[in-house]
């Protein structure tokens, strides 16, 4: 199975459904499921920001599936749209970055110990 290790907050909206695109700089080809593993590495500064969220974040498990379905240059009209959809989430600034379209999330009612990887990897 594929696996994209997410940093925190971010692997935990993911898998809460507050989060349906991830950012990177590079795009990638693959469509089809996707763990997403929530790496130890946390953005402390933006961390707070979720608080009223009331959800766990977990560090070194893979904690959700989902669908990648789309890979998308975003552009400025994109980077408004997303933030129209949710300020707090999507408040940095994304252009000229790839938003990987997620669909059919699900939090693992088990999650899996793992050591995250750079770029996708797979999970035996």
């Amino acid at each position: 199975m594929k696996v994209l290790t997410v940093k925190q907050p971010y692997a935990s909206l993911i898998a809460n459904k507050y989060k349906k695109y991830e950012f990177r700089s590079w795009k990638t080809k693959y469509r089809g499921e996707l763990y997403i593993h929530a790496g130890k590495g946390i953005d402390k500064n933006r961390i707070n920001t979720f608080s009223d969220y009331n959800i766990e974040y977990p560090s070194g498990y893979i904690i959700a599936k989902a669908n990648l379905v789309d890979c998308i240059l975003v552009d400025e009209k994109m980077d408004e749209e997303l933030r129209k959809i949710n300020p707090k989430v999507y408040s940095n600034n994304h252009v000229g970055y790839y938003a990987w379209k997620l669909e059919n999330i699900e939090i693992l009612k088990e999650p899996i110990k793992a050591n995250g990887k750079l770029s996708i990897w797979n999970y035996e």
